[in-house]
């Protein structure tokens, strides 16, 4: 299985033993892991730039004539609480843009109330499935946004908009946008840093969250090749 995964490299390199090669594509860099079948892609920070990145890897691949089976967002979030603790893992089931959408009088208005786009993609659910099965990550709502919450006010805002919410990151709808575009299947992987509210960096776990995510990578393999595509 080929795989694109737009991640947190460092945590998601440490999951795969030796060397990673360099794979120069138009706009962007991969990096391949001997023998594992994925390429890594730091895609950036924000939901445009991974739509951009994903993009030009997913396009460089089809014209290669190897295109990728699979899209993999992974990296730290924020987390819900108390549903999504620090450390913990969170598999999305739909890859929500937060904040796509218009300011009323009324309130927040998503873009599809607006009349067109999509505000949501929701990855396949036997891989959901499966990948919360293999790594026990509890599977929900992840948020995509391109400003990250500072506030309880914020916070409590989204929870009341999208309640099945679980965690907050920046980057997981823009690379579903594009794996949709070109037709790929797309799954999201968060490790929670920190929890989604008052911004306080003396409590955020990084180190923690990157740990958790590099060990969940390990057992990430052997679920993909277990899960049945077609079902």
């Amino acid at each position: 299985m080929a795989t694109a995964v737009p991640a947190e490299r460092d945590a998601v390199a440490g999951a795969f033993p030796g060397p990673l090669r360099e794979l120069p594509r138009p706009g962007v860099t991969l990096h391949r892991p001997d023998g594992s079948g994925w390429d890594l892609l730091a895609a950036g920070v924000g939901p445009a730039l991974a739509a951009a990145s994903t993009a030009a890897a997913l396009t460089a691949a089809a014209l290669d004539g190897h295109p990728y089976d699979l899209v993999v967002s992974a990296g730290i979030a924020g987390g819900f609480a108390p549903h999504a603790p620090l450390g913990s893992l969170v598999v999305a089931d739909e890859i929500t843009a937060a904040d796509l959408g218009a300011e009323t009088a009324d309130g927040f208005l998503p873009v599809t109330e607006l009349g067109f786009g999509t505000v949501t993609h929701r990855p396949p659910a036997a891989l959901v499935r499966t990948v919360a099965e293999a790594t026990g990550a509890r599977p929900g709502t992840v948020l995509t946004g391109s400003t990250v919450t500072g506030t309880a006010a914020r916070a409590d805002a989204l929870r009341a908009r999208h309640p099945r919410a679980l965690a907050e990151a920046m980057e997981g709808f823009g690379v579903a946008e594009a794996a949709a575009a070109h037709g790929v299947p797309v799954l999201e992987l968060r490790a929670v840093s920190n929890p989604v509210g008052p911004r306080d960096r003396a409590a955020w776990r990084v180190g923690d969250a990157l740990a958790a995510l590099t060990d969940a990578f390990g057992k990430l393999t052997p679920a993909l090749e277990s899960w049945n595509p077609h079902e």
